[in-house]
């Protein structure tokens, strides 16, 4: 299976940057997939969880504010105004993450309708990990 090349950028720095074999975004109109060869896009994303299919078929989740993407044939450049990448290599650490998950979360939910269902995503990638 190709590869894409994926970048997530916030303006505190860079949060993936790596290759995966697929990424689903939560874009406007609903989720949507990227595959490598993908035909080039540029729109909005909302809040939502970004979901990474690495090469060894893990899946990367990361909770995002709100941002745009931009596709083209050989890579994905995600620009997000707040991200925090669910991942951890200890309970601590996961843990950490899930708190400033949390925060992220409620610093939106007063203008996302769609608040509800990324927090019960982020409680199905917590589960995963731990």
């Amino acid at each position: 299976m190709n590869k894409l090349k994926l970048e997530i950028l916030t303006p505190n720095g860079v949060i993936y940057d790596g290759e995966a074999l697929s990424v689903t975004l939560p874009g406007e109109e609903g989720e949507f997939g990227v595959l490598a060869e993908h035909s080039s896009l540029t729109t909005l994303l909302e809040a939502g969880v970004i979901d990474i299919e690495k090469e060894d078929k893990s899946v990367e989740s990361i909770l995002i504010n709100w941002g745009v993407v931009q596709v083209d044939e050989e890579k994905v450049i995600v620009l997000v105004e707040g991200a925090v990448a669910i991942r951890g290599e200890t309970e601590s650490a996961i843990s950490k993450a899930l708190e400033d998950a949390k925060e992220l979360i409620e610093s939106i939910k007063d203008n996302n309708p769609a608040i509800a269902t990324v927090t019960a995503r982020l409680e199905s990638a917590a589960q995963n990990l731990l």
